[in-house]
């Protein structure tokens, strides 16, 4: 009786394209919410964040209040257990939480070939290597810029050559900007000749990372600048600790969604069960069981909640994959990225969010009196 089902939903339409219009909206705003949850989980867990190091000043939070010696990096080298330390300089035009954050990271070309997993989708590595002012630049950057190869980008006091546009494997990759180290240090107005905001340090595999973290602190407190090192996931955990609360709560938001789609979708069912009494009263009176009817009622809520949702699931993963959208506080950035358990989780959500929702006008319709109902 699928026809019957699709009649019954067309003779209301315009009741049937609001409520899906709705569920679409919904489903919209809860994968938005799971987008930035995801790339924060992406952003502080994985190999890349447990297995490297961030030396950074002690007791200062914005990249450019972190003013530490390079030479620390050769020190730093020294000590068993350190595959490599890459010093960066780091310039941001905004330390406060922003959607259109642009992040520089100035480190040495062949550091950020080698330790970096960048794929220069156009440009070349050799033009960057030879020109002081050239920079490559992240794809999200670039579109949300409307950057391309030969550009001039300028913004604050730096003004760079775009040679090349990269992807990554690693989302958050994507919204930076790099440069040489030369170029930051030596910038007119920055005054950070011999300077790096922070060393990047890559452990050994058998090494342990916080015992290295430890010794790299005790080693440098004797220095000018005392230090603070932590793994790269908690180091970017602490940078972001306002926006993990901020999206803490949003996570609640996409629960309140999912109830605002339960919510819609039994109005809807139980106005049109409500409607459609006698005509349950008489399916029933030709033999139709009350099982039969509980299916049906629950094939029109949860085809109007799954079209919805796939809807809204389907838009917002097309705006995720082509708007390039992220955010960002203190030189870290948290990319929003479509992906197939957001999919997949939108489905699911909506196909019981359906069935719940119509559950007790099914059982209405199942059980109706009949002569009451005939008689109505």
């Amino acid at each position: 009786m699928i026809k019957y089902v699709f009649k019954t939903l067309w003779r209301h339409r315009a009741r049937s394209l609001l409520t899906i219009s709705g569920a679409t909206v919904a489903m919209l705003v809860y994968c938005f919410v799971g987008s930035v949850q995801e790339g924060l989980n992406r952003l502080v867990t994985g190999p890349d964040a447990e297995q490297r190091l961030i030396v950074f000043q002690e007791n200062r939070f914005c990249p450019t209040s972190s003013r530490l010696p390079e030479d620390y990096a050769r020190q730093i080298k020294k000590l068993d257990g350190v595959a490599d330390v890459m010093p960066i300089q780091v310039w941001t035009n905004n330390c406060r939480a922003s959607l259109d954050i642009v992040v520089f990271n100035g480190a040495h070309p062949e550091q950020i070939r080698k330790q970096r997993p960048l794929k220069l989708i156009e440009g070349d590595w050799a033009r960057f290597k030879s020109g002081d002012d050239s920079a490559i630049i992240g794809k999200n950057v670039a579109q949300r810029r409307g950057l391309s190869v030969g550009d001039q980008f300028s913004i604050g006091e730096l003004s760079v050559q775009v040679v090349g546009i990269f992807s990554s494997d690693v989302p958050s990759e994507e919204n930076l900007i790099y440069s040489s180290l030369q170029f930051l240090q030596y910038t007119r107005g920055l005054d950070t000749a011999g300077v790096v905001t922070q060393h990047e340090v890559l452990v050994s595999e058998s090494a342990d990372p916080d015992q290295i973290a430890s010794r790299i602190d005790k080693m440098l407190g004797a220095g000018p600048v005392a230090t603070k090192t932590r793994r790269k996931g908690a180091f970017q955990s602490s940078t972001l600790s306002d926006l993990v609360d901020l999206i803490g709560f949003a996570h609640w938001l996409g629960y309140a969604c999912v109830g605002m789609v339960l919510s819609l979708v039994a109005t809807t069912t139980v106005m049109s069960v409500q409607d459609r009494m006698k005509e349950y009263a008489v399916l029933q009176t030709i033999g139709m069981r009350p099982l039969r009817t509980i299916g049906l009622v629950l094939l029109e809520s949860t085809f109007l909640c799954l079209l919805g949702g796939l809807a809204g699931t389907l838009i917002a993963n097309g705006l995720l994959a082509f708007g390039g959208f992220a955010i960002g506080a203190e030189g870290a950035t948290i990319a929003f990225r479509p992906s197939a358990s957001l999919l997949y989780m939108g489905v699911i959500i909506s196909l019981l969010t359906g069935i719940i929702a119509g559950i007790v006008p099914a059982c209405q319709a199942a059980f109706v009196p009949l002569v009451n109902a005939l008689r109505d």
